[in-house]
């Protein structure tokens, strides 16, 4: 029988399930939505960018509006947001619709996966805290395994607005569940909104910041054209582009376990030099890989290994 705190990270991992099946299959449909809409790809990439923005401006954004609130209705208030705001993008036409509620949709992206990752790692002892980290993001990684994939095949066989209506419903799930089983802590006293914003004073926060940013930068740049580049550099067989999805994700979570490991092993910085190191070299394979899409296929698997730079950043921002 699993306990009410296991209860709570499970349920903000399908939070987390949710956002990763909605961030990453948004690329994988990206030719679907384009077809669609009589939009080249290129002008298709501008709706990635729009989430990308709202995740950029909503970190900051939720953290001051949610200072003052209990973490549980703070979770359970975002990841519900983010479940309409999907379901918004499926069931609104147009461009400008789509574009527009994917911005909105990306906007509690930062507040949720920061503050689950923080009441997961608080869960665990000290010198565990990356594994805490690594439980909600695997919920991330599995989204990629299983919830991708299923919103690719949803949007190449019935249309690709099911793409978004999935999570849609998984993040409503997510929000009822966290109200329920999440633990009820009350605001810490004396906090004040805007100093949540005080860290970015702190060079070591920029830097990681920036290490991020780069890194991950590079790793999305090359993933949000993964379908489009396979469709038309490639004669992969039809299940080629969901197994690439899928293999992104197998990557991804054994990434984040392993890492994980390793930052308990090595300390913070060792492992996110090696890991930083290890992403750039998957990202200079994949330019090598077009055109092949079983090295496509090999390339998106190791694209995910790379992802686990995220734990040790994580925990040193932490």
């Amino acid at each position: 029988m699993l306990d009410q705190k296991t209860l709570a990270v499970l349920a903000m991992a399908l939070g987390a399930f949710a956002i990763g099946t909605s961030e990453f299959a948004a690329m994988g449909l990206l030719p679907f939505f384009a077809a669609d809409l009589g939009i080249t790809e290129p002008q298709a990439g501008h709706v990635i960018s729009a989430y990308a923005l709202g995740v950029v401006v909503g970190a900051p954004l939720t953290s001051i509006l949610g200072a003052r609130l209990p973490r549980r209705r703070y979770l359970a208030g975002l990841i519900a947001f983010f479940g309409v705001m999907n379901l918004a993008s499926a069931l609104l036409p147009g461009l400008s619709a789509l574009t527009a509620t994917r911005f909105l949709a990306g906007l509690p992206h930062g507040g949720f996966l920061g503050v689950s990752m923080l009441m997961a790692a608080d869960a665990m002892p000290f010198e565990q805290r990356g594994r805490g980290t690594a439980q909600i993001l695997m919920g991330l990684t599995v989204a990629n395994i299983a919830g991708v994939p299923l919103a690719g095949a949803l949007g190449q066989g019935i249309g690709w607005r099911w793409g978004f209506a999935l999570p849609g419903v998984l993040g409503l799930i997510a929000a009822v569940l966290i109200l329920r089983l999440a633990p009820r802590v009350g605001v810490r006293p004396g906090i004040r909104p805007l100093a949540e914003l005080s860290a970015l004073r702190n060079p070591a926060v920029l830097l990681t910041l920036a290490v991020g940013a780069i890194g991950f930068g590079g790793l999305f740049a090359v993933y949000s054209y993964l379908s489009a580049a396979m469709l038309a550099t490639t004669s992969a067989p039809g299940w080629g582009v969901p197994l690439a999805l899928s293999a992104f994700g197998v990557g991804g979570t054994l990434g984040n376990l392993g890492v994980a490991r390793l930052t308990e092993r090595w300390g913070q910085f060792p492992t996110a030099l090696r890991a930083m190191l290890f992403m750039a070299a998957t990202q200079a394979f994949a330019s090598f890989a077009v055109g092949d899409w079983r090295a496509m296929v090999l390339s998106a698997f190791l694209l995910g290994l790379g992802s686990g730079m995220v734990i040790p950043l994580q925990t040193r921002l932490m």
